[in-house]
């Protein structure tokens, strides 16, 4: 049950690394130009949105396992391809969030000075806009690892996910369902396991969120 939750932890956290890379470059690059490249980073954006997730992620799996599985190996291959499908699907939401930020802060005070001072337009964006708009990126984080262990949960449930001889708890459950008149535990501890991780992962949420509330009341 251990090890099944360190990989379920791995894979959530891996696959938010993922979505929280990509989504900070893309929002990044959207709030800080505008015209054309914010258009087009948006419509990209929207189109990855109105995508139907869960069929996709089971198409995509089905389509690359065996390739991966050959290149990697069995455990790797499976886990390189579950944190690519998971995390290729959470960037949206943090790629609206950061250019947002950067639209609020760029028109800031610190930011035109740091323009009329002659800063380049990529040290205004590491240097200044970028760490004042992490605070929202992290809270958004913790619900990406969240929302990655149940997608991972979901797929290995469905058989989709890691071998029988790697026990997720997405697998414990797929393989507890045959005894549940006999044995209702191997469904019940793994399930209790994940919702417990989940919430508290949400709770940790919460509390970042309010922390990092630049109106909080000391």
């Amino acid at each position: 049950m251990l090890y099944g939750g360190r990989i379920s932890l791995a894979v959530g956290f891996a696959a938010m690394l993922m979505a929280i890379t990509v989504g900070v470059i893309i929002g990044a690059v959207a709030g800080i130009s505008r015209g054309w490249v914010d258009a087009a980073l948006m419509w990209v954006t929207d189109l990855f949105l109105s995508l139907p997730q869960l069929p996709l992620l089971l198409l995509l799996i089905f389509l690359f396992r065996d390739p991966l599985k050959a290149a990697f190996g069995l455990e790797i291959g499976i886990f390189i391809l579950i944190v690519a499908v998971i995390g290729g699907f959470r960037w949206m939401p943090v790629a609206r969030l950061v250019r947002a930020q950067f639209f609020s802060l760029r028109e800031k005070e610190f930011v035109e000075a740091a323009r009329a001072l002659g800063a380049s337009v990529p040290r205004q964006v590491v240097r200044h806009i970028l760490p004042n708009s992490l605070g929202p990126v992290i809270v958004a984080a913790t619900i990406d690892v969240a929302a990655a262990i149940i997608a991972e949960s979901t797929l290995s449930f469905l058989g989709l996910g890691f071998p029988p001889d790697i026990p997720t708890w997405g697998r414990i459950l797929y393989d507890g369902r045959d005894y549940m008149d006999v044995a209702m535990h191997w469904a019940l501890f793994p399930g209790l396991a994940i919702f417990v991780t989940v919430l508290t992962i949400n709770f940790v949420g919460d509390g970042l969120r309010d922390a990092l509330d630049p109106r909080r009341v000391l």
